[in-house]
């Protein structure tokens, strides 16, 4: 499926959106017909994009915006919860003020793809003796068992499915996050910090 470059999701059918949940949670493309069922693969690389509303402008106090609130709850209405559900990292982004143009210093892309391959390399290394080579493949039940002496870093991903805004999916999604934040910054082991980290990728900074 092919959406075109520069598109919100917002601006698709809720249905056409919907028929993403199914790949995106199993990794193949499953057709059901009266003969029997076809399966495809399909694993690949999502990333959605989408204003606050409509006219793009309520951001902030959101005073700009020509938007009713009907309108704007319509428009993100059709980026339903199963659907987000299925997204592993989820972040707001603020308006760019002029000055933040000129401040600050940005990593190159040499560097980030060089820190992104050791990444990999040492999620493959510790996946060596088992059927999978990336932390995305790693399924729920190993991924506990993997942390089962680190109990401790469980406790912020009980609170946040306590306050209702994780489930029960995403707190696979998490720690898989989490091991993926450790190899980033070259630890053996996700800490306590790269589960926070992962619950703020994971709940746009809102994890109770």
């Amino acid at each position: 499926m092919c959406f075109p470059l520069g598109a919100e999701a917002p601006e698709f059918r809720s249905d056409v959106l919907e028929t993403l949940r199914q790949p995106l949670e199993l990794g193949e493309l499953v057709l059901h017909r009266t003969g029997g069922a076809a399966r495809y693969p399909a694993r690949f690389q999502l990333v959605l994009a989408a204003n606050p509303c409509p006219c793009g402008m309520a951001v902030g106090k959101g005073l700009e915006c020509s938007c009713s609130p009907t309108v704007r709850r319509r428009y993100l209405a059709r980026l339903s919860g199963p659907l987000l559900d299925r997204v592993d990292v989820q972040v707001e982004v603020e308006r760019v003020e002029r000055v933040d143009r000129f401040e600050g210093t940005s990593e190159s892309t040499a560097d980030v793809a060089a820190r992104v391959l050791a990444a990999r390399e040492a999620a493959r290394g510790r996946l060596t003796d088992t059927p999978w080579s990336t932390n995305a493949e790693m399924p729920g039940r190993f991924l506990r068992e993997l942390l089962r002496p680190r109990r401790s870093l469980f406790g912020p991903i009980e609170r946040a499915m306590t306050a209702g805004t994780l489930s029960l999916r995403g707190v696979d999604r998490v720690l898989r996050m989490a091991w993926t934040v450790a190899d980033l910054a070259g630890r053996d082991a996700p800490t306590k910090g790269d589960v926070g980290n992962a619950l703020l990728l994971r709940t746009r900074g809102d994890h109770g």
